[in-house]
């Protein structure tokens, strides 16, 4: 049995899931999203999502944490806000100890639906069938915490098998 925490970085929005596999079967413990109020100063919005995630580890006890990459066209503000969230996610996992994968968004969407470049909708409906859930995951970014868990597992094992064999991978880290 493994335990992943998955992440999809926002700052406003910032999705969350706890997920434990046991062979071929997963199961989501808990999902949600860290919504921080738009008018409050930034770090006070990164404190929050520094505080509600570290509780979340701490209640999930992970082995690893899978945190999506981001990709941006062309609002680079939106960027910025976005990558400090992410540093704050990767700060708690260094903090903690806890090996990172960090999945494309592509990867995650291949992992769950088998098709890199899905549609929301289908991410969704095809996390809720792995999960076993009773109804859709919502909002998107707890749904997308989910699939970026589950690409997390294949992304750790791959990455394991290949650090075993003297490989190494740039999107897995360990402090």
């Amino acid at each position: 049995m493994q335990k992943c925490i998955g992440i999809d970085p926002g700052l406003g929005r910032l999705g969350f899931a706890s997920v434990v596999r046991e062979g071929a079967v997963f199961r989501a413990l808990s999902y949600g999203c860290v919504e921080t109020p738009p008018g409050a100063p930034v770090p006070l919005r990164l404190e929050m999502i520094y505080e509600k995630i570290g509780e979340q580890i701490e209640l999930c006890s992970p082995d690893f944490m899978s945190v999506e990459k981001l990709f941006f066209g062309r609002n680079i503000t939106t960027a910025e806000y976005v990558w400090q969230a992410r540093g704050v996610i990767l700060l708690l996992a260094a903090q903690r100890g806890l090996p990172v994968v960090e999945p494309k968004p592509s990867q995650v969407k291949l992992a769950v639906c088998g098709y890199g470049t899905a549609p929301k909708e289908q991410v969704q409906k095809m996390v809720s069938r792995i999960m076993n859930l009773d109804r859709l995951p919502k909002p998107d970014d707890a749904a997308d915490a989910l699939a970026a868990a589950a690409a997390g597992f294949f992304l750790f094992a791959e990455n394991r098998r290949r650090a075993r064999a003297g490989g190494t991978d740039a999107a897995f880290s360990f402090r």
